[in-house]
Protein backbone atom coordinates (compact mmCIF):
# COMPACT_ATOMS: atom_id res chain seq x y z
CA UNK A 1 0.00 0.00 0.00
CA UNK A 2 1.79 3.33 -1.05
CA UNK A 3 2.49 5.70 1.69
CA UNK A 4 4.48 8.68 2.14
CA UNK A 5 5.89 10.18 5.89
CA UNK A 6 4.95 13.86 6.92
CA UNK A 7 8.25 15.16 9.23
CA UNK A 8 9.14 18.50 10.50
CA UNK A 9 12.39 18.99 10.54
CA UNK A 10 15.14 21.96 10.62
CA UNK A 11 17.88 22.29 7.77
CA UNK A 12 21.07 22.43 10.41
CA UNK A 13 23.23 23.59 7.49
CA UNK A 14 20.96 26.86 7.15
CA UNK A 15 20.75 27.62 11.26
CA UNK A 16 24.73 26.78 10.96
CA UNK A 17 25.29 29.39 8.84
CA UNK A 18 22.97 31.83 9.75
CA UNK A 19 24.92 31.54 13.38
CA UNK A 20 27.84 32.05 11.61
CA UNK A 21 27.00 35.39 9.88
CA UNK A 22 25.14 36.43 13.20
CA UNK A 23 29.14 35.63 14.84
CA UNK A 24 30.70 38.10 12.15
CA UNK A 25 27.74 40.52 12.12
CA UNK A 26 27.78 41.01 16.12
CA UNK A 27 32.34 41.28 16.30
CA UNK A 28 32.37 44.00 13.71
CA UNK A 29 28.99 45.83 15.09
CA UNK A 30 30.17 49.01 17.43
CA UNK A 31 27.68 48.34 19.58
CA UNK A 32 29.09 45.05 20.85
CA UNK A 33 32.66 46.20 20.87
CA UNK A 34 34.31 44.84 23.90
CA UNK A 35 31.57 43.17 25.24
CA UNK A 36 30.88 39.66 26.29
CA UNK A 37 28.68 39.07 23.26
CA UNK A 38 28.57 36.20 21.23
CA UNK A 39 26.47 33.75 20.11
CA UNK A 40 27.12 29.55 19.39
CA UNK A 41 25.46 27.06 17.94
CA UNK A 42 25.21 23.37 20.26
CA UNK A 43 24.82 20.76 17.16
CA UNK A 44 24.45 17.56 19.35
CA UNK A 45 22.31 19.09 21.94
CA UNK A 46 20.12 21.11 18.95
CA UNK A 47 20.59 24.22 20.92
CA UNK A 48 21.72 27.93 20.27
CA UNK A 49 23.40 29.61 23.42
CA UNK A 50 23.20 33.50 23.07
CA UNK A 51 25.67 35.36 25.90
CA UNK A 52 25.69 39.40 27.22
CA UNK A 53 26.24 41.22 29.89
CA UNK A 54 22.92 42.73 29.94
CA UNK A 55 18.94 41.79 28.97
CA UNK A 56 18.99 44.16 26.53
CA UNK A 57 22.12 43.43 24.59
CA UNK A 58 20.59 39.66 24.60
CA UNK A 59 17.12 41.47 22.73
CA UNK A 60 20.02 43.57 20.16
CA UNK A 61 21.55 39.70 19.77
CA UNK A 62 18.32 38.19 19.57
CA UNK A 63 17.58 40.74 16.74
CA UNK A 64 20.57 39.76 14.66
CA UNK A 65 20.32 35.98 14.90
CA UNK A 66 16.47 36.20 13.62
CA UNK A 67 17.54 38.30 10.84
CA UNK A 68 19.91 36.42 9.60
CA UNK A 69 18.28 33.07 10.20
CA UNK A 70 14.88 34.71 8.17
CA UNK A 71 18.00 35.66 5.34
CA UNK A 72 19.28 31.62 4.81
CA UNK A 73 15.18 31.01 5.02
CA UNK A 74 14.96 29.15 8.26
CA UNK A 75 11.20 29.81 10.17
CA UNK A 76 11.77 31.12 13.50
CA UNK A 77 9.27 29.04 14.81
CA UNK A 78 12.07 26.11 14.62
CA UNK A 79 13.31 27.62 17.60
CA UNK A 80 11.43 27.48 21.50
CA UNK A 81 13.39 30.48 23.04
CA UNK A 82 13.64 28.98 27.07
CA UNK A 83 11.43 31.72 29.30
CA UNK A 84 14.14 31.75 31.74
CA UNK A 85 17.12 33.68 31.14
CA UNK A 86 20.34 32.29 33.28
CA UNK A 87 22.81 34.67 35.08
CA UNK A 88 26.42 33.65 34.77
CA UNK A 89 29.45 34.30 36.17
CA UNK A 90 30.22 38.35 36.79
CA UNK A 91 27.59 40.40 34.89
CA UNK A 92 27.24 38.09 32.15
CA UNK A 93 23.58 36.68 31.49
CA UNK A 94 22.48 33.81 29.18
CA UNK A 95 19.56 32.96 26.73
CA UNK A 96 19.47 29.45 25.84
CA UNK A 97 16.92 28.39 22.17
CA UNK A 98 16.03 24.69 21.48
CA UNK A 99 15.74 24.07 17.87
CA UNK A 100 12.76 21.69 17.78
CA UNK A 101 12.33 18.83 15.42
CA UNK A 102 9.42 16.22 14.79
CA UNK A 103 6.07 17.11 15.05
CA UNK A 104 4.37 18.14 18.28
CA UNK A 105 1.21 15.97 19.22
CA UNK A 106 -0.93 19.13 18.56
CA UNK A 107 0.15 20.00 14.98
CA UNK A 108 0.04 15.82 14.40
CA UNK A 109 -4.13 15.79 15.39
CA UNK A 110 -4.67 18.65 12.99
CA UNK A 111 -3.13 17.38 10.14
CA UNK A 112 -5.00 14.08 10.76
CA UNK A 113 -7.87 15.88 11.05
CA UNK A 114 -7.17 17.92 7.96
CA UNK A 115 -6.63 14.73 6.20
CA UNK A 116 -10.22 12.87 7.84
CA UNK A 117 -11.97 16.09 6.62
CA UNK A 118 -10.74 16.16 3.31
CA UNK A 119 -12.72 13.34 2.38
CA UNK A 120 -9.80 11.98 0.36
CA UNK A 121 -9.41 7.99 0.68
CA UNK A 122 -6.16 8.38 2.95
CA UNK A 123 -5.55 7.32 6.15
CA UNK A 124 -3.19 9.09 8.34
CA UNK A 125 -1.55 7.90 11.34
CA UNK A 126 0.43 9.54 14.15
CA UNK A 127 3.83 7.53 14.23
CA UNK A 128 6.16 9.03 17.08
CA UNK A 129 7.31 12.66 15.91
CA UNK A 130 5.52 11.83 11.99
CA UNK A 131 2.65 11.46 10.30
CA UNK A 132 2.98 8.28 7.91
CA UNK A 133 0.02 8.51 5.37
CA UNK A 134 -1.31 5.47 3.18
CA UNK A 135 -3.93 5.32 0.57
CA UNK A 136 -4.69 2.76 -2.16
CA UNK A 137 -3.06 4.30 -5.33
CA UNK A 138 -0.10 7.24 -5.24
CA UNK A 139 -2.58 9.57 -7.05
CA UNK A 140 -4.40 10.32 -3.67
CA UNK A 141 -0.97 10.49 -1.79
CA UNK A 142 -0.37 13.46 -4.18
CA UNK A 143 -3.45 14.93 -3.67
CA UNK A 144 -3.08 14.97 -0.18
CA UNK A 145 0.34 16.42 -0.03
CA UNK A 146 -0.90 19.44 -2.21
CA UNK A 147 -4.37 19.33 0.28
CA UNK A 148 -1.77 20.07 3.29
CA UNK A 149 0.72 22.37 1.64
CA UNK A 150 -2.68 24.49 1.37
CA UNK A 151 -4.27 24.02 4.85
CA UNK A 152 -0.69 24.04 6.53
CA UNK A 153 0.86 26.79 4.86
CA UNK A 154 2.65 28.45 7.95
CA UNK A 155 4.21 25.33 8.90
CA UNK A 156 7.30 24.40 6.97
CA UNK A 157 6.31 20.54 6.09
CA UNK A 158 8.60 18.01 4.69
CA UNK A 159 7.21 14.69 2.73
CA UNK A 160 10.05 12.16 2.38
CA UNK A 161 9.82 8.24 2.96
CA UNK A 162 7.32 8.03 -0.45
CA UNK A 163 6.75 4.26 -1.04
CA UNK A 164 4.78 2.54 -3.46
Amino acid sequence: MPSFDTTLEADMVKIRNGVDNSIKEISTRFDFKGTAAEVTLKEKEKEIHSVGESDFQLEQIEAVLYAKLVKQGVVISFLDKQDKVEKMGGDKVRQVYKIKNGIESDLAKKIVAAVKNSKLKVQASIQGDTVRITGKNRDDLQVAINMLKKEMADVPLDYGNFRD
